[in-house]
C-alpha cells in the first residue's frame, strides 16, 4: 500500500507558524497559563479567569493571541472577541460563529438569535403599518433607548435592517405589536430583554459542547472599552447562577488597561488570576532584536534607550533600527527611518494629530483640498502598513500612544503655524460630522446622542490644541451639559481637556483636565464636585452660571438634599431670572414637599418665559395628578404629549392618571409607549406592573418588576409592588416576604404596611394585620384606606 503523503500546510498555517516563531519573551506568563490546564478545576489552585492588564504598548493583545494558541494545544474550543462586539447579543453571535467553524455549533443559540433577527424585522414591518411618520426627536429617542437597553446592537450582523423609526411610530409598544399569543409574547420578551432571554440558552449550549471537549476558552480583548457593557453581565454569569450553571472546564481571559472594577469583581478574587504586564526586560528586547537581525551593539543600545522596553516600540524600531553611530537620532526619525519619500513621511506625521482617523480625516490632516487627491497614491492603505497603527481598517484607526506622543511634540515645536492650521482643518471636519449628526435631533438632547457627542468632543479637542486659551470657555460650557448626564460622558469630556493639555503642552488645560477627572472619579456618579470647580474657578456668563446651578440642584434633589437643591435653584433664578429651567426645577422640589401652590406659581413663570416648552407643561400635569385633580391633569398631559411626542414622561404620568380614572387598557397603552420610547424608564415599569396585575397579567407584571430592579436596584417601591402581585395571586407568604423587604428598605413606607396587613389577614394573622394598619396610620394619619381597613378589622 503506497504511503500517504503528508498533508500540505496552508498559507495561513505557514504565516501563523512564522508569527509564533517570532514571538519572544513573556515566558512566566505563558508558563502560568499553560500550567493552569494541568490543574483540575476542583483544585483551589485552578483559576477560571485570567486578567491581563497593562499600559498601551506592553503587548497584551500579542500575549492573548499566544495564550489562545496554548489553549489549542490542550484541545480547547476557543473564541476571541474584542470591542467590535459592542452588545451582549453581538458577542454571543460572534462566539457561536467561531465555535461553529471549529465543528461545535451552538444550534439552540443560533435558532434563538435567528428568532431575534426575525422578530426585529417583524416588529419593523408591523409598526411600519401604523403609517404615521414619527417626529425626528421621537426617532432619535427610540434609537438611543433601544441601543442603550441592549435591544439592538449598534453595528454588526444583528443590526440587520431594523429601522428605529418604526419603534417611534408604535402606538402600543411591543405588546400592541405582538399581541397575546404565546410565541408572540416570547418574541416580545426577546426584543425587550435580549440579554435575559439569550444568556440562559448560551450557558446551556456552553455546557453541552463543554462535555465534548477538554476545555472551553473565551478571550475578551480591549476590555477597558467593553467593560462598561459587559462587567455586570460577566459577574452575574460567573457567580450568581442567575443564568444557569457554567461548565467547570471553562477558562475566561480578559485583557485591558485597568484593574477590574471592585464593584463587580471584588468578591470574585479567588476566581481570577491577575496578570500585570510591564515592559520587556533587556534580555527579552535583545532576543526580539536579534531575531529581526539587529545585532550591532551600538544600534541595539540605541533601540533599548528609545523604546524603554515597550514591545510595540522595540518591534517598530527593530524594523527601522537606523545605522550604527546614529545615537542622536530622534525617536520619530527612527519610526520613519524606513521611508525615504518626504511626502509619505509628512503624511505619517500629520496623521498623528487626530486621536482616531479614517480615510476622510487623513485628507483633512494632510490638507487635501475637497475634490482633490493625495500627493501620494494609496496613502491611506500605506498608513495601515506601519507597525504602530492600531485597529487597522476599523474605521477608527489610531497611532499607538507611545509613538504618537513624540510625533505630536515634533510638529508642535517644529512649526506652530502648521500645527494650528492642521488642527483647524480637523476641527472643521469634525464640526461637519457633528452638524450632520444633529439633523432631526431635538437640540435639548444633542449631548445625549453618541454620534453627535463623539464628534463634538473631537471638535473641542482640536480647538483646544490649536488655541487653548480662546477655546477653553466653550469647552467648560460643554461640561455643564455633560455633567447632567451619565458620569462616563462627563469623564470623556474631562479626559478630552486633559489629553488636549498634554498634546498641546498647555499647563492650564492639563490642570483643568486633571482636577475635573479627579472630581468626577472621586465622587462616583455625582457631578457636584465638578460643577463646584466650574462655578468657583471658571469665567462663566450669568446664563452659564445659572445652568450649572440648575444641574447641581437636580443632582442634590436626586440625593435627597432638598434644601440645598432649593438653594441652588434660588441662586440660579437670582443670577438669571428668565431661566425657565430654574423655575421648573424649583417647582418639582416644592411639589415633592407638598407645597403645590408654590410649585404651580413657579410653573406659571416657566410657561410665561417659554410658552411652548413641553417640560414645564408636563410638570404641571404631574402636579395636578398629585393634587388629585385627575381630569385637569389628563388635559394638561395631553397637551404636553402633543408638544413633544418623543418624551416618555408625560405618557407615564398620563398612564397613572388613566389608571386612577379606571381606564386601565388606555393606561397600559400609555405605559407601553413610554417604555418603548425609554426602555430604562424604571418608574413606568413599576407602574405598568401595577396595571398588569389589575388586568390579570401577573407574568408580565413580574417581568416588569424584574427589569425595574435591574435598572434601579434596592428600591422599596419595586419590592412593594412585587408583594402586590403575589397577594393578587394568593401567594400570601411570598407577598409578606416582599413587604418585609420593602419596609426594611424604607421603614416609613406606610403603603407597604397597609398592604402587608391584607396579606397577613389572609393568612389568619389578624393581630399582626391590625398592628400593621396602626403603624400605617401612625406614619400617615391622612391614609383613609388604611383607616377604613382598621375599622373593618375591629
Amino acid at each position: 500500500m503506497p504511503a500517504i503523503p503528508p498533508r500540505r500546510l496552508s498559507l495561513q498555517q505557514i504565516v501563523e507558524g512564522q508569527r509564533r516563531a517570532a514571538f519572544v519573551g513573556r515566558e512566566s506568563e505563558l508558563s502560568l497559563f499553560r500550567r493552569n490546564f494541568a490543574i483540575p478545576p476542583e483544585d483551589p489552585r485552578h483559576r477560571f479567569v485570567f486578567h491581563v492588564r497593562g499600559n498601551a504598548g506592553v503587548g497584551k493583545t500579542s500575549l492573548v493571541h499566544e495564550w489562545q494558541q496554548v489553549a489549542g494545544e490542550f484541545g480547547a474550543l476557543s473564541a476571541s472577541v474584542d470591542e467590535a462586539a459592542d452588545s451582549v447579543p453581538e458577542l454571543l453571535a460572534s462566539v457561536a460563529g467561531q465555535f461553529a467553524e471549529q465543528g461545535h455549533p451552538l444550534r439552540a443559540l443560533d435558532r434563538l438569535l435567528a428568532t431575534y433577527r426575525r422578530a426585529l424585522h417583524d416588529m419593523a414591518g408591523r409598526l411600519a403599518a401604523d403609517g404615521d411618520e414619527p417626529s425626528p426627536a421621537a426617532l432619535a429617542a427610540a434609537q438611543a433607548g433601544l441601543i442603550a437597553a441592549g435591544a439592538i446592537p449598534v453595528v454588526g450582523a444583528l443590526a440587520g435592517g431594523i429601522d428605529p423609526a418604526v419603534v417611534a411610530r408604535g402606538a402600543g409598544g411591543l405588546r400592541a405589536v405582538f399581541g397575546g399569543r404565546a410565541r408572540q409574547q416570547e418574541e416580545a420578551f426577546l426584543l425587550a430583554e435580549p440579554v435575559r432571554a439569550l444568556t440562559p440558552v448560551f450557558v446551556a449550549e456552553l455546557g453541552r459542547v463543554a462535555d465534548a471537549v477538554p476545555w472551553v476558552a473565551l478571550f475578551l480583548d480591549t476590555y477597558e472599552r467593553t467593560a462598561p457593557l459587559l462587567d455586570r453581565w460577566l459577574a452575574d454569569l460567573l457567580l450568581r447562577g442567575r443564568y444557569g450553571e457554567l461548565p467547570a472546564n471553562l477558562v475566561l481571559t480578559l485583557a485591558g488597561q485597568r484593574r477590574l472594577d471592585p464593584a463587580h469583581w471584588g468578591d470574585r478574587g479567588r476566581l481570577v488570576a491577575d496578570v500585570p504586564l510591564g515592559p520587556f526586560t533587556e534580555a527579552e528586547s535583545r532576543q526580539l532584536l536579534h531575531g529581526r537581525g539587529v545585532v550591532e551593539e551600538p544600534v541595539v543600545r540605541e533601540v533599548l534607550r528609545l523604546s524603554g522596553g515597550l514591545p510595540v516600540l522595540v518591534s517598530t524600531l527593530a524594523a527601522n533600527p537606523g545605522a550604527a553611530g546614529e545615537a542622536n537620532a530622534t525617536a520619530v526619525e527612527r519610526f520613519l527611518a524606513g521611508e525615504s519619500d518626504p511626502a509619505r513621511r509628512a503624511a505619517a506625521l500629520a496623521c498623528a494629530l487626530p486621536r482616531r482617523f479614517d480615510e476622510d480625516l487623513v485628507a483633512a490632516a494632510v490638507g487635501v483640498p475637497e475634490g482633490g487627491s493625495y500627493a501620494v497614491p494609496g496613502l491611506y492603505d500605506w498608513l495601515h502598513e506601519l507597525p504602530f497603527v492600531a485597529e487597522r481598517h476599523s474605521g477608527h484607526s489610531r497611532y499607538h500612544a507611545v509613538v504618537r506622543a513624540p510625533m505630536l511634540r515634533l510638529q508642535r515645536t517644529g512649526s506652530p503655524r502648521r500645527w494650528k492650521a492642521a488642527h483647524d482643518r480637523l476641527a472643521e471636519a469634525f464640526a461637519a460630522r457633528r452638524d450632520a449628526a444633529a439633523e432631526g435631533i431635538d437640540p435639548e438632547r444633542l449631548w445625549a446622542e453618541q454620534p453627535w457627542r463623539r464628534a463634538a468632543l473631537e471638535v473641542l479637542y482640536h480647538q483646544l490644541c490649536a488655541r487653548p486659551r480662546t477655546a477653553l470657555p466653550e469647552a467648560l460650557r460643554a461640561g455643564i451639559a455633560l455633567c447632567s448626564q451619565r458620569p462616563s460622558r462627563a469623564r470623556y469630556w474631562a479626559r478630552t481637556l486633559a489629553e488636549a493639555g498634554e498634546d498641546a503642552d498647555n499647563a492650564v488645560l492639563r490642570e483643568w483636565g486633571r482636577d475635573l477627572l479627579a472630581a468626577i472619579t472621586d465622587h462616583g456618579p455625582r457631578p457636584t464636585a465638578a460643577l463646584g470647580l466650574l462655578l468657583t474657578r471658571a469665567e462663566l456668563t450669568d446664563t452659564d452660571r445659572a445652568a450649572a446651578l440648575v444641574v447641581r440642584a437636580w443632582d442634590r434633589f436626586r440625593a435627597g438634599e432638598l434644601e440645598a437643591a432649593l438653594s441652588d435653584h434660588g441662586r440660579a433664578i437670582a443670577v438669571d431670572p428668565r431661566s425657565e429651567r430654574a423655575h421648573q426645577g424649583r417647582a418639582v422640589i416644592l411639589r415633592s414637599l407638598g407645597r403645590y401652590e408654590e410649585a404651580l406659581a413657579d410653573l406659571d413663570r416657566a410657561e410665561e418665559i417659554a410658552p411652548a416648552w413641553a417640560w414645564a407643561v408636563r410638570e404641571r400635569g404631574e402636579t395636578y395628578r398629585r393634587m388629585g385633580r385627575l381630569e385637569e391633569a389628563l388635559t394638561v398631559l395631553d397637551r404636553a404629549h402633543a408638544l413633544d411626542p418623543s418624551d416618555a414622561v408625560p405618557l407615564g404620568s398620563r398612564g397613572l392618571v388613566r389608571h386612577g380614572l379606571g381606564r386601565h387598557e388606555e393606561a397600559l397603552d400609555d405605559f407601553d409607549r413610554a417604555v418603548a420610547l425609554w426602555p430604562e424608564y424604571a418608574w413606568a415599569l413599576v407602574r405598568r406592573a401595577r396595571v398588569r396585575t389589575g388586568l390579570g397579567d401577573r407574568v408580565g407584571a413580574l417581568a416588569d418588576l424584574d427589569r425595574a430592579e435591574e435598572l434601579a436596584p434596592g428600591l422599596a417601591g419595586t419590592e412593594g409592588e412585587r408583594g402586590e402581585v403575589y397577594r393578587a395571586t394568593g401567594r400570601y407568604e411570598e407577598a409578606v416576604a416582599c413587604y418585609d423587604r420593602a419596609i426594611a428598605m424604607d421603614p416609613g413606607y406606610a403603603w407597604a404596611h397597609g398592604s402587608r396587613a391584607l396579606a397577613l389577614e389572609a393568612l389568619g394573622r389578624i393581630a399582626e394585620a391590625r398592628a400593621d394598619l396602626d403603624r400605617a396610620l401612625e406614619l400617615d394619619p391622612e391614609y383613609g384606606w388604611a383607616r377604613a381597613q382598621r375599622e373593618r378589622l375591629g
